[in-house]
């Protein structure tokens, strides 16, 4: 082995001691970028984002215009039935430059403010870890000074999910036109203002304005990191559909006494045909449902080389003694479509609760979808399933003569949102993010096959016949779609970085 002269170690000392500093001086310029956008993400925050209410999507709408107009970007609505897409461009100088499309979601869960530990879900709040645990609200203003915990919390509705990648983006541009930087490819970032909806009107719209949306590429700032907080980016995500089951009884709520014992319990029934559709290990018994899916040992490779703790995730995540059997492992399990009992309803509960045998059940499913799935058959195996078990199905209301014909009556409706979609790790755009998230951690990123939640991406990869991969930043224990969502500021400081680097990524 060749023996290090003196000169050799100072070399390697020095050198170390240089990306050190540099290391330092990069971590203190997205610190003191992300000070500086504090106030503005508290301000976007604050513009309710629910959806169902288009004059405060139009307003999240021109707050997004007046923002990228600002740094440089040309805006333009897609109508749409519902909430319009906005669309802003920036090109590069090159004539012959590749072009990336950017997908960023702007609307919001809706909110129950009774289950909000703060007095305005829509109302940015810092908080930090009570000693006693849970959490403690403590000054905004302490965003301003030089002492910032990267443990402290933002606490408002869309702060994860994804207001919070909303905003990191922007501050990434004022980064660069601080800097003098800018993209050696064309950007191209749409802004979907229906997402928590299922993007009802996306696959439509992607279809009429393919020529505007048109790409070499499309990268997605949404969703959190892997559980272990460390860079990552997921190259799938599987698609959703819908089914509502509502299942009937007699034609009014009848008094418990009087008939407990001889009109049928829609509630009864209804359980017992959901738990007919499972195992007791929840793995899915409907003949076919699983068809299709094969993973071979080069792909359990791929996934077993993601660095879950399922110890970690079933006892401190999760707190449950055992995960389900659908698959050995975590990462196994999100390559199978799922069959999900979301919500249940029937009578009354807690202090309004009644001495009643209800007239009607409902069950809201939904069905996680994986590349090889085709929603169409699986939403007939649950509704051939169902007729199997002796029901009447139907997709309206029964009549009166239906429900004295059948003595099992099913309503059942049901609609797809979006496919899944996955790229493979090898392709252009996946080599260009693992370049840049090395050159900005210096370690290649947790690579994911795909997710297990659902983005409305495939109308995007379909349509316009391009690769995606999802960019996630946020933390994983970040409540969203729940009361108290919030975002970590370590987290969103790295955020900032990681899309700076993207940005600065020669493509």
């Amino acid at each position: 082995m060749k023996q290090l002269t003196v000169t050799t170690l100072l070399l390697c000392v020095f050198g170390l001691t240089n990306a050190m500093q540099a290391q330092s001086t990069d971590d203190a310029l997205y610190w003191a970028s992300a000070k500086a956008s504090f106030s503005q993400l508290k301000e976007l925050l604050a513009i309710p984002n629910d959806a169902h209410f288009p004059e405060d999507i139009e307003r999240n709408v021109q707050w997004c215009e007046t923002q990228f107009t600002e740094r440089g970007f040309t805006t333009r609505r897609l109508e749409t039935p519902g909430a319009p897409l906005l669309l802003a461009e920036k090109e590069a100088e090159a004539a012959d430059a590749k072009t990336v499309l950017i997908y960023l979601q702007v609307d919001g869960q809706p909110v129950d403010a009774e289950f909000w530990f703060q007095d305005d879900p829509y109302e940015a709040t810092l908080k930090r870890r009570a000693p006693e645990g849970g959490w403690e609200t403590i000054d905004w203003n302490m965003l301003d000074g030089d002492d910032i915990d990267p443990e402290w919390r933002i606490f408002a509705r869309s702060t994860a999910d994804s207001k919070g990648a909303v905003n990191m983006f922007l501050t990434a541009n004022d980064i660069m036109i601080d800097r003098g930087e800018s993209p050696n490819f064309n950007m191209k970032v749409i802004m979907d203002f229906e997402e928590e909806m299922g993007s009802p009107n996306l696959p439509q719209a992607v279809s009429k304005y393919k020529k505007a949306l048109a790409a070499d590429m499309l990268i997605i700032f949404d969703g959190p990191r892997h559980v272990a907080n460390k860079p990552t980016l997921t190259f799938g995500a599987r698609g959703i559909s819908d089914i509502t089951l509502q299942v009937y009884g007699a034609l009014y709520p009848q008094h418990s006494g009087h008939y407990g014992n001889w009109a049928p319990n829609p509630a009864v029934r209804l359980s017992q045909l959901i738990a007919s559709m499972k195992d007791e290990r929840e793995r899915v018994t409907i003949p076919g449902f699983y068809d299709g899916i094969t993973l071979s040992d080069e792909v359990k490779e791929v996934l077993a080389a993601v660095p879950d703790d399922e110890e970690y995730i079933n006892y401190k995540q999760l707190a449950i003694a055992k995960a389900t059997g659908v698959a050995p492992t975590y990462q196994e399990s999100l390559q199978y479509p799922s069959l999900n009992v979301r919500g249940f309803r029937s009578g009354w509960v807690g202090d309004e609760a009644r001495t009643i045998v209800p007239s009607i059940a409902i069950a809201e499913i939904d069905i996680r979808l994986v590349l090889e799935s085709d929603p169409d058959r699986l939403i007939n195996l649950v509704r051939q399933h169902i007729i199997d078990q002796g029901y009447y199905v139907i997709d309206r209301k029964p009549t009166s003569r239906e429900r004295l014909l059948h003595e099992r009556i099913c309503q059942f409706t049901s609609s797809t949102s979006y496919l899944a979609f996955r790229t493979p790790f090898d392709s252009e755009v996946g080599r260009w993010l693992d370049r840049a998230l090395v050159r900005a951690f210096g370690e290649s990123p947790i690579k994911q096959r795909t997710s297990g939640g659902s983005i409305p991406i495939s109308p995007f990869v379909n349509e316009l016949g391009i690769p995606a991969v999802t960019v996630p930043t946020v933390n994983r224990d970040n409540n969203q779609h729940s009361p108290n969502e919030n975002i970590r500021i370590g987290n969103y400081v790295d955020g900032i970085k990681t899309i700076h680097y993207i940005l600065t990524e020669e493509l």
